[in-house]
């Protein structure tokens, strides 16, 4: 069984921002590996403390045996994360995917190109029952460290109970759970159940709730449980939304860590008021007027305006942006120019064009 180490287990309970990675592709829909490995950089560069690939935001379809691209982009990832030599920890979560048996193949191949942890969606396995999903999550767990994910219905994910997720966070070399519920009585059952787990303070919550993520980073969630009184803070943050603007949500996370802990009225007031603003972003970025159709479209257009990306295409020709979202992004850079990290970008680009590193 492979464990995080120590180091990286410290960083993950601390709570870090990891973006979800976006998948760079030509024109003629063939990657663009130079933009990919620029993206990596950039999140490096940014403050990052990890980098989540191979799940919702970098296209499930890279598993299609016509794509065949899973391998590829996780390689490329790793290598970049090599090459940077950071002198700080840094997770590299791969996405995984599917029925066991490809699960657990997707799990060796993070391993063999160096992930920390497995991001392990339950979308897919709408006719499964808990205790049969339970039981992948094990057989996985027995490869890789467990990133648990509970996705929202409207995305292809499920509801699940509460006694799910409370035999799910006593499996052991479960380390994480992204929860992306969006929804707060869901998102509460899965911190109610790891307020009264044994390991409480051995799971590390991380947000994924687009819709509320400075809420939910802000908030202390305070259970009384067999033990006495149980708090539940969600560390950091796993999500699409963060694939852009990566600068200003890692200053936005150190800012939300100071308040709490010397917490004042006036800075609880100002993260209030920016959370609005950040679900409005998220709004235009995200596409919920349109069933989410154009949220991985919306990533790449700003990431395409700031020169990180090149266009804007999918692996599948019908993801585009929807009507309207277009002039919706306009908005949101009118509207709240301090969410926006452009300034950073065309630093980092110019630094990088100056080394010869993209044309």
């Amino acid at each position: 069984m492979n464990k995080l180490p120590q180091e990286l287990k410290a960083h993950l309970m601390q709570g870090t921002v990891i973006p979800a990675h976006p998948l760079a592709l030509n024109e003629d829909r063939t990657l663009d590996e130079q933009h990919q490995r620029l993206l990596t950089q950039y999140y490096m560069s940014s403050g990052a403390g990890g980098i989540a690939i191979a799940v919702h935001s970098t296209q499930f379809e890279i598993r299609d045996p016509e794509v065949n691209l899973f391998e590829k982009v996780i390689e490329l990832a790793s290598e970049e994360i090599t090459k940077a030599k950071l002198d700080r920890p840094f997770l590299k979560v791969c996405g995984i995917c599917g029925p066991t048996e490809q699960a657990v193949n997707e799990a060796k191949l993070a391993v063999k190109h160096g992930y920390h942890m497995g991001l392990l969606s339950m979308g897919g396995l709408q006719d499964w029952t808990e205790e049969e999903i339970l039981e992948r999550v094990r057989k996985v767990a027995q490869v890789i460290p467990v990133f648990g994910f509970y996705l929202q219905p409207s995305v292809g994910g499920r509801i699940f109970s509460y006694d799910f997720w409370s035999k799910f966070v006593d499996i052991e070399n479960v380390e994480a759970i992204k929860c992306a519920s969006f929804n707060r009585y869901q998102t509460l059952d899965v911190m109610r159940a790891l307020a009264n787990s044994s390991r409480r303070y051995e799971v590390a919550m991380y947000t994924g709730n687009d819709d509320n993520i400075v809420n939910d980073l802000l908030t202390t969630y305070r259970f009384p449980t067999a033990d006495g009184p149980a708090e539940i803070n969600f560390r950091g943050g796993l999500l699409g939304h963060w694939a852009v603007w990566t600068k200003k949500a890692v200053e936005l996370l150190e800012k939300i860590k100071q308040h709490k802990l010397a917490p004042n009225a006036v800075a609880a007031d100002e993260l209030l008021s920016h959370n609005v603003a950040v679900t409005d972003s998220n709004a235009a970025l995200f596409d919920p007027s349109h069933d989410f159709h154009g949220c991985i479209s919306g990533i790449h257009e700003v990431l395409r305006r700031q020169g990180l990306l090149k266009g804007i295409w999918c692996i599948s020709p019908k993801e585009t942006l929807s009507p309207g979202q277009s002039e919706e992004i306009d908005r949101i850079y009118r509207d709240y120019p301090q969410l926006n990290d452009d300034e950073f970008v065309k630093t980092f680009l110019k630094e990088k064009s100056n080394q010869n590193l993209i044309c």
